[in-house]
């Protein structure tokens, strides 16, 4: 922990949901729900409109059109949430360093090396001012709630006590009579599994966790997890803000609207998604000694299983193999919902191939040769309808507009952006050659498209 309040956490206010009012004039001031929107789906995030009827993110889809069943309900737009947050990355990093982004709407932002005159908590709440002001202008209208405070922990905690739009300085020696009335899971880690061990012990805030030994708890919960929450409920935490964050592994995962039965169909989609996994790799100069496969079943149960090379890979061929050996493991025939592949254990080399083996075929570790499955059709699985709630469109005529809805060979849209008033609404056939998906020109296409949230909840 810091002697002065020189650490920010900035949190961008239900950031999914603010770029799709920010970006669609008609739905400005409304309940705005982003996520999965079909009867799989879950809740990514929430507008604070939709908020007041009990939507929260992680719900599924179909309990938050039960709350609140007059909202629009929209799937993501990862290009839009990209530009907005690259604009307001570039803006924290030009006033520091020192900056970590955690996702693509927060980041922590160490104001030790911001250049101020100095720390005293005036001259930081003044500067976090004026960057809340320079956020909004800069995305358009989006707003951010802001924490500082000595310590990580102290600075995210701060961020939401007064959201949304808010700024709230922590002044050094006050952090733990600020977290001793506050429930245990305001403590990084205290999910609803630890959460309950500790509630069977008689401990539900802080405080009560303050008055727990280090053996109690390393008994409670173990010794890496105890003795963290040791530490942090006396708000201890000196945790550097580390520019860069260095990818533990490279995935990619489907959901799928029908369950999957034919084990060559998911074979294919793995192979496909070993492909992707493997671009991205070589792409950002890595490689992976660990893959891993993801299968949630038809019940909702969620399988994983990996394989560990001897060497680092980056080849599609090698990846794809592994992965679809280890779905021959899974007992697969009550359905699939999920599918993903995922590579850990990254390094930045590969090892040469020694043994000449091609690019296109692969080998088992005893050296035998195994040959690429059959050419699967794959245009029949898809995990989104063609035309989404919300996807940015062009009309040859009517210019640039969104998806309000489609169904039954129709799509309705509604012609309006950021820039204009609330236009018409209008309906085409599916298929009109007028109509067509529109993208930002600008938008980085070979960046992963990290998830929203899971297509489903777990049970």
């Amino acid at each position: 922990m810091r002697k002065q309040a020189s650490v920010l956490h900035l949190d961008l206010d239900a950031f999914f949901a603010a770029v799709e009012q920010r970006d669609k004039p008609s739905l400005r001031g409304k309940p705005v729900v982003v996520g999965g929107v079909g009867g799989r789906g879950v809740v990514a995030t929430a507008s604070y409109e939709a908020r007041r009827y009990g939507v929260r993110s992680a719900m599924s889809t179909r309990e938050a059109r039960s709350r609140c069943p007059h909202a629009a309900f929209l799937t993501g737009r990862f290009h839009a949430y990209r530009a907005s947050s690259r604009t307001v990355m570039a803006l924290l990093r030009d006033v520091s360093p020192l900056v970590e982004p955690l996702s693509l709407d927060e980041a922590f932002v160490d104001l030790a090396q911001a250049g101020l005159p100095d720390l005293e908590v005036a001259t930081v709440t003044d500067f976090a001012e004026d960057l809340r002001a320079r956020v909004h202008d800069a995305t358009g209208g989006l707003t951010a709630s802001v924490g500082i405070g000595t310590s990580k922990f102290i600075a995210k905690v701060a961020s939401d006590l007064d959201k949304p739009d808010g700024l709230v300085v922590v002044e050094p020696g006050t952090e733990v009579d600020l977290l001793r009335p506050m429930r245990v899971t305001v403590i990084p880690g205290v999910g609803p599994a630890t959460d309950e061990r500790l509630r069977r012990a008689g401990i539900h805030t802080v405080a009560d966790l303050e008055r727990v030994s280090l053996d109690e708890l390393v008994r409670l919960v173990g010794r890496a997890h105890g003795t963290g929450l040791f530490h942090l409920a006396r708000a201890d935490d000196d945790r550097p803000v580390v520019a860069e964050r260095e990818a533990k592994s490279v995935s990619v995962e489907g959901t799928y609207e029908t369950d999957l039965t034919d084990r060559k169909l998911m074979e294919g989609l793995l192979t496909r998604q070993a492909a992707d996994v493997a671009g991205r790799l070589r792409a950002s100069g890595l490689s992976g000694r660990t893959v891993t496969i993801k299968v949630r079943s038809h019940d909702f149960t969620t399988l994983t299983r990996s394989s560990t090379l001897p060497e680092p890979t980056d080849s599609s061929a090698t990846i794809g193999r592994l992965a679809r050996g280890l779905l021959g493991d899974l007992d697969t025939s009550g359905g699939v919902r999920l599918l993903g592949v995922g590579v850990s254990g990254l390094a930045d080399w590969i090892q040469d191939d020694l043994f000449g083996e091609s690019a296109g075929t692969g080998s088992s570790e005893e050296g035998a040769e195994v040959p690429e499955p059959e050419p699967v059709d794959l245009s029949a699985v898809s995990r989104r309808t063609t035309w989404g709630p919300g996807q940015d469109v062009v009309h040859d005529e009517l210019g640039r507009g969104w998806v309000w809805g489609s169904g039954r060979g129709v799509v309705t849209v509604r012609f309006e952006t950021a820039e204009t008033p609330a236009g018409p609404v209008r309906s085409y056939a599916v298929d009109d050659p007028a109509l067509h998906p529109w993208r930002l020109p600008e938008a980085d296409e070979d960046l992963p498209e990290k998830s929203m949230a899971p297509e489903e909840p777990d049970p």
